[in-house]
């Protein structure tokens, strides 16, 4: 096979040209190495199952990031606060603050919170209706539904809550100065110190009361322990929740067999639709699609051979979400949209003790959200292009006119 047809990374293309792409690499070969603008050389992983044998191999870490030993392998350079997240933690530290956060966002807690996010909801579907028939969805419906349910369940005051936009958009900014980026840091930083003394003192029913009082045998978690956990669900987890969600209803308006299986029975596919969303719906928005850009890479401690790739110790590897999601191998017809599709083991959302902690939420709030506003507004349609901030690390969606 030509390397023009298996080129990676490669360039903006229509997206059935680049799932195309995609698809030609998995068959082509497990990885690539990949020169980063920032950082050392790093192998990019296209297949499914290679993906799931780095994510749940210890002998691969994150600690020479974390530990600043290392220059995270990236397309920009990586924000200097997330390096001491728990998604850079390793080992038994990893464990324990990953066990003691799970037990904060369980399921049962989850689901708990699913009939306040249905209400919140639909009052920004009233709201949007009370102002005439269109809307920018992105910034009426996709981006405020996920912070207000995600401030709830933190415990941030509602009055607060429009300060976290500006501080999420500041400090993944990949252009902003670097002197602002740091101020608005530390305001994050000193604002959520008040805030866990606050519910150590009165705890309330959200997660920051859990992590304030949450004890591992005989150890409290600290504040330095409970920091990086606040931060990163803040920062980050409104932002790619709020995404999936406009990338989600404009992949739906785009697709009209789509959009009427799920109209059929709503409640009972929302489910599977989410799933196919996360994997697929980015590739049915109508922008251009490039490849190479994939999860926080992880280093490897010994020589270790993938798929009869040898990765040598120290070398970098790092998860290409869309390129495991179409994987021919796992993936049939990887290329259709289809959210009846009965098999979605979707890796956007990571794998295994490295899977996102907001997961749970994240899933709830995209079927609440979809689900509600197409049960509301069933003549939703498409009222110009979705537009995304690439200036922000997280690639926010900025624009979705829409009308009804």
């Amino acid at each position: 096979m030509s390397d023009s047809l298996t080129s990676y990374p490669f360039d903006l293309r229509p997206a059935p040209e680049a799932v195309a792409h995609q698809q030609r690499i998995a068959v082509d070969r497990p990885l690539t190495r990949v020169a980063m603008q920032y950082g050392d050389e790093a192998w990019a992983i296209h297949r499914y199952e290679v993906a799931q044998q780095v994510l749940t191999d210890p002998r691969f870490v994150r600690g020479p990031f974390a530990r600043r030993e290392r220059i995270v392998p990236a397309a920009f350079e990586f924000p200097e606060f997330l390096l001491d997240t728990l998604q850079f933690a390793d080992g038994d530290e990893h464990k324990k603050l990953r066990r003691l956060v799970q037990v904060a966002i369980s399921p049962r807690r989850v689901q708990a919170l699913r009939d306040r996010t249905v209400e919140i909801a639909n009052e920004l579907i009233d709201d949007m209706i009370a102002k005439g028939d269109t809307a920018n969805l992105a910034e009426d419906y996709a981006t405020p539904l996920p912070i207000r349910v995600l401030s709830e369940f933190i415990g941030v005051p509602v009055e607060d809550q429009p300060k976290f936009i500006k501080w999420a958009t500041t400090v993944l900014s990949l252009d902003t100065p670097e002197e602002e980026v740091m101020m608005n840091g530390m305001e994050l930083y000193s604002y959520l110190l008040e805030l866990i003394a606050a519910r150590r003192e009165e705890p309330k029913e959200d997660l920051l009361s859990s992590l304030a009082n949450a004890r591992d045998k005989d150890d409290t978690l600290t504040d330095a322990e409970i920091m990086p956990i606040a931060m990163i669900l803040l920062v980050a987890g409104f932002d790619n929740t709020a995404g999936f969600l406009a990338a989600g209803v404009s992949a739906l308006l785009r697709n009209d067999d789509q959009r009427v299986r799920l109209l059929e029975d709503l409640d009972g596919r929302i489910g599977p639709a989410v799933e196919e969303i996360l994997r697929h719906a980015m590739f049915e928005v109508g922008s251009p699609m490039a490849g190479g850009m994939g999860t926080v890479p992880m280093v490897a401690t010994e020589d270790i051979e993938l798929d009869g790739v040898l990765v040598k110790e120290g070398e970098a590897v790092y998860v290409d979400p869309a390129s495991v999601n179409h994987d021919p191998a796992v993936f049939k017809e990887s290329q259709i949209f289809d959210i009846l599709r009965e098999d979605s083991p979707q890796m956007m959302l990571s794998y295994g003790i490295h899977s996102c902690l907001g997961a749970p939420l994240a899933r709830m709030e995209m079927q609440v959200g979809i689900a509600e506003l197409f049960r509301r507004l069933p003549s939703l349609r498409l009222n110009g292009e979705i537009v995304r901030n690439m200036h922000v690390l997280t690639i926010p969606v900025t624009d979705l006119p829409v009308a009804w």
